[in-house]
């Protein structure tokens, strides 16, 4: 609450804020607040700590003011009763108590005996001073003493909410033991388990409630500089199917790995859940579920949801807002991507980002395999949202390497699903977005006879159905490949098409496998082979870095190319020698800082970017804008 005060000294009005442990926003002595039917002194404001006690109008203190024998209840909250109505007091200056609880600046045990004297911390810590790098040590030490993976991430997720620079710092620092961790797999179950383990909203949930109000939810967020929006309506979490609005737990992982790998600010990301009911019934009839209790809002109803969030998005937080849309079921993902891609600066990963990173293990596989895009047959399991994404990334690249057409390009890639083979004589009864993978052929009922028909040399899995890249299908592939490439890309790990252990084995150790989910490295007869992962994790923050570094307004399909071609760049002789068709993760935000070059370099040639002059060396631009998480000195 604000309200005008007088310093004596000065005989001045100032504005300040009050809050409910004392703390004060002025450094003068003797400031009187004015409040109706009495006035409270304040004597130690200097150091933005007061200690007071309600007065009467004549001087005397309020009988009323103490509880408790004599223990000031300042703000009346002990004296009213649970019917009565408080004010929620807040500050924006931190400091002394309320410093320690602020994640963006609590450096825990790391503030100088200097800074606990002048932010008034001194004894609410233990008197020890411990470096950053310790902490990030002795917190690793307790994170590996959990036995889930669901413990460790409940406890970082309460390191964020009280250390944002040393969480990001573990993040950046330990970046391969936890990813898995932050994102898939293990985030696939916070978002199944999301009522139970919910302790403070990480983001924004727009529901069906917030109707004609989308603008005035934004402006509650209390970062106005936001780049990235992550957002998804939980219809189809990773292959878990519809988890309404537990499916928070993907933007808000996705923004963690958005600044940990891609050094965009934590203060500039939002993840955004839109709410408009769930089809689970399992959900629906959980005491514990923390979304809207009915069934999904379909047609116009979630047309005009969706398109004033867009709307109020660009309208709070400007034209060059990244809204990413993430997990969104496939009639709705291709549909929003269609629409707003000309008027927003709009992504979606399950479709593009997985592309692009799936395309740039293919440009690394060629290395191994010989040849070009255009002389290998794909054959995908599964025609979603990603199956198609892929295909036609994959399609554009042929297009742009062989200089043939897009058609021609796209007869050289097929799609199964849950029908069988995707044939011309299917046309009618095929969703919009896969009859461009309708070609000419015989229909095929399962994934192995098409494997027989097609004899494809490039494998890929996308249809969120674990163990269907069977012995029998592996071995025909391998039977007609000498190194078949195989890419069980569906998540989490219990949804893959199939493990790495099998794709070795069955394969005699010759195929060239990559998963979305990670997998352990396997040995047969004496050889050990390192599954590499093809994560989306490798593209989206890079790319998002380099549309924001650059300003650009559109994301061009292009953008995702270069931004693929950027990623396989980074695959070396020695990573291939080890099976590896993607680089390691411990390398990740300087291969982010290449992608993002790449991606703003195609901006500017597209002429999309925005901010001019474009910089000389983009590498080096991207890596100065990344956020560090670093603790900074307070003074």
């Amino acid at each position: 609450m604000s309200c005008l005060m007088r310093v004596s000294s000065m005989n001045k009005p100032i504005k300040s804020t009050l809050i409910s442990d004392g703390v004060i926003h002025l450094r003068r002595p003797d400031i009187v607040q004015n409040v109706p039917g009495s006035y409270r002194i304040f004597s130690r404001v200097a150091g933005f700590r007061t200690s007071g006690q309600t007065m009467n109008g004549d001087g005397k203190p309020s009988a009323a003011a103490t509880v408790a024998g004599g223990v000031h209840d300042v703000y009346g909250e002990d004296r009213a009763s649970e019917e009565q109505i408080i004010t929620p007091w807040s500050r924006t200056v931190a400091s002394g108590y309320v410093l320690l609880r602020d994640p963006r600046y609590n450096k825990g045990l790391a503030f100088t005996d200097d800074e606990r004297d002048y932010h008034y911390v001194r004894g609410l810590l233990p008197p020890v001073h411990m470096s950053q790098e310790l902490q990030a040590k002795r917190l690793m030490h307790l994170i590996r003493q959990y036995n889930t993976p669901l413990q460790k991430y409940m406890a970082l997720m309460d390191l964020e909410e009280r250390n944002e620079r040393l969480f990001y710092k573990l993040m950046i620092d330990h970046v391969e033991e936890l990813l898995p961790i932050v994102y898939t797999p293990t985030v696939g179950e916070a978002c199944q388990k999301y009522g139970t383990i919910f302790r403070r909203p990480q983001g924004l949930y727009i529901s069906l409630k917030e109707k004609g109000k989308v603008h005035d939810v934004l402006r509650n967020w209390p970062e106005k500089n936001i780049k990235v929006i992550v957002v998804t309506d939980g219809e189809r979490i990773l292959g878990l199917g519809d988890l309404g609005c537990q499916g928070m737990g993907i933007p808000v992982g996705k923004l963690a790995l958005y600044t940990a790998l891609g050094g965009i600010r934590p203060s500039e990301c939002l993840p955004i859940t839109i709410d408009v009911g769930t089809n689970n019934e399992m959900l629906l009839n959980d005491e514990f579920y923390i979304g809207m209790r009915q069934k999904r809002a379909t047609g116009q109803e979630y047309d005009d949801l969706l398109d004033e969030f867009m709307y109020a998005a660009k309208q709070a937080f400007g034209e060059k807002v990244l809204i990413q849309f993430e997990d969104f079921a496939n009639h709705n993902a291709f549909k929003l991507l269609e629409k707003y891609r000309s008027t927003h600066l709009v992504f979606n990963d399950d479709i593009q980002g997985t592309a692009s990173v799936v395309l740039a293990g293919l440009v690394a596989s060629l290395k191994l395999t010989g040849g070009t895009l255009a002389d290998h047959t794909f054959l995908f399991l599964g025609a979603g949202e990603a199956g198609t994404g892929i295909a036609e990334l994959i399609a554009l690249e042929i297009t742009k390497q062989g200089k043939i057409s897009l058609n021609e390009a796209r007869k050289r890639i097929w799609l199964v699903d849950s029908k069988g083979l995707i044939v011309k004589s299917r046309m009618e009864s095929l969703q919009h977005f896969k009859k461009s993978w309708a070609h000419e052929h015989e229909p095929c009922k399962g994934l192995l006879d098409a494997v027989k028909s097609i004899r494809p040399t490039i494998l890929i899995g996308s249809s969120g159905a674990g163990r269907t890249f069977t012995k029998e299908v592996i071995e025909t592939v391998s039977s007609f490949n000498e190194k078949p490439v195989i890419l069980a890309l569906s998540n989490p790990t219990s949804q893959s098409e199939c493990t790495a252990e099998e794709a070795y084995t069955w394969s005699k150790g010759r195929a060239i496998f990559a998963s979305g989910s990670p997998f352990d490295p396997v040995s047969i007869d004496g050889k050990t082979f390192i599954p590499g992962q093809s994560n989306n994790a490798y593209i989206f923050p890079g790319l998002g870095l380099g549309l924001v570094i650059s300003g650009t307004i559109r994301v061009h399909e292009d953008m995702l190319l270069a931004a693929s071609e950027a990623l396989a760049q980074q695959v070396t002789k020695q990573h291939l020698d080890q099976g590896l068709i993607y680089p390691p993760f411990r390398n990740i935000r300087k291969i982010s800082a290449h992608i993002a070059a790449g991606v703003a370099a195609k901006s500017y040639e597209l002429g999309l970017a925005t901010y001019l002059p474009r910089p000389a060396d983009l590498v080096a631009f991207a890596e100065s804008c990344m956020y560090s998480p670093i603790y900074r000195n307070y003074k």
